[in-house]
């Protein structure tokens, strides 16, 4: 039996994901992405058991009360945002927190995390915003990507 039948299994045939959205590397003016069409993304393959938008010390209170009203978690860091949200990712694949995990970024960093996840038997999502804000090397190690229109 796979690390995701299992999970799944365990879960009640309920898959569980985990969405994790780079904020600085997603929501540019020139992608214009929507929050809600990340979500749903991540949403179209199960349900979300984390939903956490990273962001930096600039981010505008508009844009973190427009995320909550969102039903996303706001970490905001005062230091790298890539290191907390892949840290934060991995932390959920070993925990056993997810069977699918969702990134959301256009940042190849996030690669060694997915691989990770997809070596513990976690079904992995690259969302990058439209064709040309993707990673290709993001995208490839993951399961399935997903591309948002802007």
């Amino acid at each position: 039996m796979t690390g995701l039948v299992r999970r799944v299994l365990c879960n009640g045939g309920r898959t569980r994901v985990g969405l994790f959205v780079d904020g600085p590397n997603v929501l540019r003016d020139e992608f214009d992405v929507d929050l809600d069409d990340v979500r749903e993304a991540a949403e179209a393959v199960g349900d979300l058991a984390i939903t956490r938008l990273y962001v930096d010390e600039h981010a505008t209170p508009g844009l973190i009360q427009a995320a909550e009203a969102r039903g996303y978690e706001v970490v905001v860091t005062s230091g790298d945002v890539d290191v907390k949200l892949a840290v934060d990712a991995a932390a959920a694949v070993v925990d056993g927190g997810v069977d699918t995990l969702a990134v959301a970024s256009r940042d190849t960093d996030f690669k060694p995390v997915v691989e990770t996840a997809g070596r513990n038997g976690v079904r992995t999502i690259a969302i990058a915003p439209g064709e040309h804000g993707n990673s290709d090397a993001l995208g490839n190690a993951a399961d399935e990507t997903v591309l948002l229109n802007g």
